[in-house]
């Protein structure tokens, strides 16, 4: 019988998804790049800190809504990092709560005349003067603490942004030499709620099918202990892996250089804490600028110094494009428009208790925040041979 001989196909010809020729299955490719890690960050930070600029809760709540559709609709759905948002809105749910409470256990010191409830006082000795457990409960010290829980919560939910969009591993990747270390402690301390959120499910869906509670104080602490047991095998794993890859190791430096290195990371940061303070108070106003400036400066300088010790190499590095610029520069915006802006609008009275108003400007400058949406969607696969 003649030997069939298969034939190569000519150069060009596209090879057919599944093929069993050298080059394998079909892979699948990013149509584009994601975005850098770091401008996610700024990103999420920046909404934060226009979070802390106000007490409104409209406008709060826009920004919650802002940082929720730019997840829903940027962040990898396959990635199991990017799974840890809906936790950090539990948590910021569970802030408020407790926010509320004490706020009815401990009163508070927002006058008020609209009384909701009177609780039974309990006595307390002189010395604890200013502590009140029980009595009156008005409605001012309530919106009161809402108010603050909302600023406290939509600042967790705006980190929980970052870490969603931002892969760990990206992240750490793109910091300089000198960071490393505790750039790995950091992103391994990001990285320990996504698992923890993964394991909790995975056991309470084995025990749901092997008709076992997974609710309720019994069940909590039958998935606790499992939980425990699975992150302390992963932390071990963890530094085996990270032992046998030599981390820690770092290259000999002259012992000038270290000393500079240390002069310029420390005088640096010195720099940068008067020049806050400078800019902060009314007497620095003049040498604020200028001493920040130069210890930030002396900062950079100390950290490239430094990054010397930790010789690194990068596989395909993350580009600081355009859309980053643009995704960093749309967060900022919305924090630096809700600085300048009024401060009666940003801060709705609480005595006397009025209904707080949206403020038409603030509220157009949150919504700066939606430009990632549309400059940096979730990244869509496609087939390549």
């Amino acid at each position: 019988m003649a030997e069939r001989v298969r034939r190569r196909p000519p150069r060009g010809t596209a090879r057919p998804a599944g093929d069993g020729g050298p080059t394998g299955p079909a892979v699948r490719r990013p149509s584009h790049p994601a975005v850098h890690p770091g401008a996610w960050w700024l990103w999420s930070i920046s909404l934060g800190v226009a979070a802390t600029r106000t007490t409104n809760p409209i406008l709060l709540a826009l920004l919650v809504a802002v940082s929720a559709y730019v997840v829903a609709t940027c962040r990898p759905a396959a990635a199991l990092w990017a799974r840890s948002y809906g936790a950090f809105v539990r948590l910021a749910l569970a802030v408020l709560a407790i926010r509320l409470v004490f706020a009815v256990a401990l009163g508070s010191p927002i006058p008020g005349t609209h009384v909701l409830v009177t609780l039974p006082e309990v006595p307390l000795p002189d010395w604890a003067q200013g502590i009140r457990l029980g009595g009156r409960v008005t409605a001012e010290a309530l919106v009161f603490a809402l108010y603050d829980g909302l600023k406290l919560g939509t600042l967790l939910i705006c980190v929980g942004a970052a870490n969603a969009l931002a892969g760990p591993t990206r992240l750490l990747k793109s910091l300089p030499g000198a960071l490393y270390e505790t750039g790995v402690a950091v992103v391994v301390a990001l990285t320990f709620a996504p698992n923890l959120i993964a394991d909790v499910q995975r056991l309470r869906a084995a025990r749901r099918l092997r008709g076992r509670p997974d609710r309720g104080l019994r069940g909590l602490l039958q998935v606790g202990l499992p939980v425990l047991e699975g992150a302390l095998e992963r932390s071990v794993a963890l530094a085996a892996a990270m032992d046998a890859r030599g981390y820690g190791r770092t290259a000999a430096v002259p012992a000038r250089v270290r000393r500079t290195t240390a002069a310029l990371t420390l005088g640096g940061l010195l720099g940068v804490c008067a020049g806050t303070y400078g800019l902060l108070t009314a007497e620095g106003g003049s040498y604020g600028v200028p001493v920040l400036l130069a210890g930030l400066a002396a900062a950079l300088g100390g950290l490239w110094l430094g990054g010397r010790r930790t010789p690194r190499t990068r596989y395909r590095p993350d580009r600081w494009d355009a859309r980053a610029c643009l995704v960093a520069a749309s967060g900022a915006a919305v924090a630096a428009l809700l600085g300048a802006a009024d401060e009666a609008a940003l801060h709705p009275g609480v005595v006397p208790l009025v209904a707080p108003a949206l403020p038409l400007l603030p509220a157009a400058a949150v919504l700066l925040g939606l430009l990632p949406a549309f400059l940096a969607p979730a990244p869509t696969v496609k087939e390549t041979s």
